[in-house]
């Protein structure tokens, strides 16, 4: 029998890993779902995507092509808000499609957004099949519902800020326990 090493037949190629040679950024992957997910605010009682002047100038804030359809914009928000916070796969947009465009860069293949809701759908691709996106959550404060990114090493993390919204829940949960009856 004979043993033939591996290395000495095709010695190994100096490759950069695949995430360098396509520069996947997934910072701004983040921001942008992040940014998309919170176009509506309850603590201030504004919603981005119930005028489509809003609507557009969010995108064109972003660079991104502007999608006059708002309508699919909030549906789809809400669809991921729900897939966030429930962690739940709703079935509502399984038949619904969006137009992005595979191109090559570096000679590797790249999902690219044709317009805003394409880009937003692209980063939150990436973000799924990173095992970014199970960090995105929603802060449990009835009055905050901000989505936000765990970066804590163990993705604990329950609240936005602990200063506001997990301080306002530890003295109400306070005031609660401490309350004569």
């Amino acid at each position: 029998m004979v043993s033939v090493n591996s290395r000495a037949v095709a010695p190994e190629v100096g490759r950069a890993p695949v995430l360098e040679a396509v520069e996947l950024d997934f910072d701004h992957d983040i921001e942008l779902v992040l940014a998309f997910l919170n176009t509506c605010d309850a603590e201030k009682g504004t919603e981005v995507l119930d005028d489509h002047v809003r609507w557009q100038r969010w995108c064109t804030d972003r660079g991104l092509v502007v999608v006059s359809e708002v309508e699919a914009a909030r549906e789809i928000r809400d669809t991921m808000r729900s897939a966030v916070t429930y962690g739940m796969r709703p079935s509502g947009l399984a038949n619904t499609t969006w137009p992005v465009q595979i191109q090559l860069r570096n000679g590797i293949p790249s999902l690219v957004g044709v317009d805003a809701l394409g880009s937003v759908l692209v980063a939150a691709t990436r973000l799924v099949h990173t095992e970014h996106w199970d960090r995105i959550k929603i802060c449990p404060a009835e009055d905050c519902l901000w989505a936000f990114y765990d970066r804590s090493r163990n993705r604990s993390r329950t609240w936005c800020s602990m200063r506001v919204c997990g301080n306002r829940e530890k003295a109400r949960s306070w005031r609660e326990r401490h309350t004569p009856a």
